[in-house]
């Protein structure tokens, strides 16, 4: 089954979000300053954000350790 992936840039405020879920979630920090993670009240993964990214390094990538289980929320 495929699965449908949302992903939105706002240049104005350098800002990109990834969504994989719709569901009610809020957004936490991580232990990467420039990535935020959406998750359900249950800690299911439902998107991440990154912030400032034209200031990403063009020579290394992002990484970061999205914690939280990926849930089945639709």
């Amino acid at each position: 089954m495929a699965e449908r992936v949302k992903v939105w840039f706002d240049p104005e405020a350098d800002f990109l979000e990834v969504i994989f879920s719709d569901a009610p979630g809020y957004m936490r920090e991580t232990e990467n300053d420039a990535v935020l993670e959406r998750v359900d009240l249950e800690g299911n993964l439902l998107g991440f954000s990154i912030l400032a990214v034209s200031q990403l390094a063009k020579s290394k990538p992002l990484i970061a350790e999205l914690l939280s289980g990926r849930g089945s929320a639709a």
